[in-house]
């Protein structure tokens, strides 16, 4: 962070759909992190953000300390918090401090809840071409080494090995500088890539700031990292992962979370929410990936689609007899004969079939879901909407699912069988949960299934044949478990 930035959060924003709602106001975010079923983030300044669902967040979160820019992750059963204390030109300086503290628990009314006192891990004297501030934190999977990057645009990119029991530098390591030309980094690893994320551009600038976040990626957690036209980080490199967009501004400070196989989202800051008063808010978009990159994908906020099975390309619909459309297709233009008729007319459009037409030939009661050929016909059109105040999911509310122009709703059963009832009630499992994957496709899951307690997290809708959805255990190898939104 090039200076300090005052993150004013003096009010709660009424419900806004397809955004973070509460009082999401936070400016340098940590990776999400998750503790006794809440969701936490750490932000410049000592505070943070808490949510009981994910998608919506208000004050509360503490850590000491002050400072900017912090990071968090979880070690066994304890939380590992790593913050600059000055630096990034606070003061006019750039003499930087970065230090690690533990806690067992991030929750703040917890008896057990004490931060350890905090240790320095590195420091910038402020002369040199160096500026400890910003420390992004990984835990390697692989080899259970813990690495740290941190800096600004003053000077270098570095990075540190700490020693994941006590949070201490690594006896003996020796900083290594990484990249330039940006700063808020963060550490990934994934398929056998490292990636650093770096924050380019200008920030603190509200509706002004030009925010975004890049990536290199590198065989080792040393580097070097190259972008994917072969640049090298450390001269400049990297590959756009999320820009501007949505009238929002400013993308930095980027954090990855898994919540499934397959199922990942990236949090950041906007450095300017146009529809929040131009304020510092939180971000969370799909994190997909593609050949190996990393890219934000676009939060869901439903609409009318047809809803593509992964599997064959067949469309969900009403199971309800096919009502045919009269219309002339010989002679003419359109013949058989393949050459038009002298002084023929132009051919017209055909107007699509209408729900007045065929809705008098549904049956009146539940009918139930199948998948089929999309014909752009009623009865495969489906209006996906959200729905506020009846729970939410890490980065978006539930929706429900209605054959387009009527109130009739798919709906699980006790049976892991979907079918549609006649009208939405806001029935639990009327509710669905919607999330893009790793790979572009998004899986669809009803809030629960009848009869079984608690949410569902691991039943998805599933195509079981080309011709029959139903209900079954999510699986991210398998294209039965995998739906596409088309927008006809």
């Amino acid at each position: 962070m090039k200076r300090l930035y005052s993150i004013l959060a003096a009010m709660t924003l009424a419900t806004a759909a397809n955004a973070q709602i509460g009082a999401p106001f936070i400016h340098d975010p940590s990776t999400i992190a998750e503790c006794e079923g809440k969701y936490y983030t750490f932000g410049t300044g000592g505070g943070g953000l808490i949510s009981e669902d994910g998608w919506t967040w208000n004050s509360g979160a503490e850590r000491p300390g002050g400072g900017a820019a912090p990071d968090v992750i979880k070690i066994g059963d304890r939380y590992l918090c790593i913050y600059g204390a000055t630096g990034g030109g606070l003061g006019g300086g750039h003499a930087g401090r970065i230090l690690t503290m533990w806690n067992k628990t991030l929750d703040p009314k917890s008896p057990d809840f004490k931060w350890s006192e905090a240790v320095e891990v590195c420091f910038s004297d402020g002369m040199e071409d160096q500026d400890a501030i910003d420390p992004g934190i990984m835990l390697d999977p692989s080899t259970g080494r813990l690495w740290v990057s941190y800096g600004t645009y003053f000077g270098t990119i570095r990075l540190i090995e700490l020693d994941p029991t006590t949070g201490f530098r690594k006896s003996g390591n020796v900083e290594k500088d990484i990249a330039i030309d940006c700063e808020a980094s963060d550490l990934i690893c994934r398929n056998g890539w490292y990636y650093l994320l770096g924050t380019h551009g200008t920030c603190c600038d509200g509706v002004n700031s030009t925010y975004n976040i890049v990536v290199g990626r590198s065989k080792s957690p040393e580097g070097p990292y190259i972008d994917n036209v072969g640049r090298d980080m450390y001269h400049g490199g990297g590959r756009m992962v999320v820009a501007a967009g949505d009238r929002k501004t400013g993308a930095g400070h980027f954090g990855r979370t898994i919540i499934d196989e397959g199922v990942e989202v990236a949090s950041f800051h906007w450095e300017a929410d146009f529809d929040m008063g131009g304020r510092s808010t939180l971000a969370i978009r799909p994190l997909l990936w593609k050949n190996d990159w990393p890219y934000c994908g676009e939060q869901f906020k439903g609409g009318t689609f047809e809803i593509e099975s992964e599997r064959r390309g067949y469309a969900l619909e009403l199971a309800v007899d096919f009502v045919r459309m009269n219309v002339a297709r010989g002679g003419g233009f359109g013949g058989f004969g393949g050459r038009p008729q002298a002084n023929a007319a132009p051919p017209q459009p055909v107007a699509n079939q209408t729900l007045d037409q065929v809705k008098s030939t549904w049956p009146e009661g539940d009918i139930p879901a199948r998948i089929g050929d999309y014909m752009f016909r009623p009865h495969q059109r489906w209006t996906v909407t959200p729905v506020e105040g009846k729970g939410a999911y890490l980065g978006n509310t539930y929706f429900k699912i209605t054959i387009e122009g009527t109130e009739r709703a798919l709906a699980a059963t006790a049976d892991c069988e979907v079918k549609t009832v006649p009208a939405y009630t806001g029935a639990d499992e009327q509710l669905w949960r919607i999330e893009q994957l790793t790979d572009g496709t998004f899986r669809i899951m009803p809030k629960v299934i009848p009869g079984q307690e608690g949410i569902n997290t691991s039943i998805c809708l599933y195509s079981a044949g080309d011709s029959t959805p139903t209900l079954a255990k999510y699986d991210f190898s398998s294209d039965n478990s995998k739906w596409n939104f088309r927008n006809h």
